[in-house]
C-alpha cells in the first residue's frame, strides 16, 4: 500500500473502502464550506456516494492514471491529496486538493503539495505537475504561489459551480525550476 510520511504529524496514504466512513464524515462536516468551491457535494449526499468515488479512485489507480491519497495529521484523516490526473505521454500530473474547514490554517495543504511536486519530479519521474484553482478561491490559489509554481494564465469558464460558471488558473512547475 502507497504511504508517503511528509513529517512527524503529515503523512499520504491510498485511499482505501474502509475510509469511506470517516471520509464521508469528514465531507459532511464541511459540507457548507467545501460547496463555495467544489462542485460535488451535491453529488456526495450519502455513505453510498463516497464508496463509489473511492472505487473509481483505486480504478485509476490500478490503471496507472491517477493517485487519490487521504491526508493524515497526527493520526486523523483531514482531507484528500494526490494527482486528478497523470498523462505518461506528455510526464505531467494535476494536483488536486481539499481540506476539512477545521484543519484550515495550519500549513497542512502547503507541505502536502510540497510533497506531490516532489514525488512527482523525483519518484515518477514526471516533467511536469499542474495545479488548478478557481479564479476567485484565494486560498486555494495562495498554496501554488506560496510553493513558486508559474501562474500560466487562465482558463475561461471551465467549470460550472451549481448555478454558475468559474475560471480557473493554471499554475504550472517544470522539474528543472523545482529540483
Amino acid at each position: 500500500m502507497f504511504v508517503h510520511k511528509i513529517n512527524e504529524d503529515l503523512s499520504l496514504k491510498l485511499i482505501e473502502l474502509k475510509d469511506a466512513d470517516r471520509l464521508f464524515e469528514l465531507t459532511d462536516q464541511s459540507r457548507n464550506y467545501l460547496r463555495e468551491w467544489l462542485p460535488w457535494l451535491d453529488n456526495t449526499t450519502k455513505l453510498e456516494d463516497t464508496k463509489e468515488f473511492i472505487k473509481m479512485c483505486l480504478k485509476g489507480f490500478a490503471e496507472n492514471k491517477s493517485l487519490t491519497t487521504v491526508i493524515l495529521f497526527k493520526g486523523i484523516m483531514v482531507g484528500v491529496a494526490g494527482f486528478n490526473q497523470i498523462n505518461w505521454s506528455n510526464k505531467t500530473a494535476h494536483i488536486g486538493y481539499w481540506l476539512g474547514e477545521q484543519y484550515q490554517g495550519k500549513g497542512i495543504m502547503t507541505q502536502v503539495a510540497r510533497a506531490l511536486t516532489d514525488y512527482a519530479f523525483k519518484e515518477l519521474g514526471l516533467h511536469k505537475v499542474e495545479i488548478r484553482a478557481a479564479a476567485g478561491n484565494k486560498k486555494s490559489r495562495s498554496i501554488p504561489e506560496r510553493l513558486g509554481f508559474v501562474n500560466e494564465g487562465c482558463i475561461r469558464q471551465a467549470e460550472w459551480l451549481y448555478d454558475h460558471y468559474v475560471d480557473h488558473v493554471v499554475y504550472g512547475m517544470l522539474v528543472e525550476e523545482w529540483i
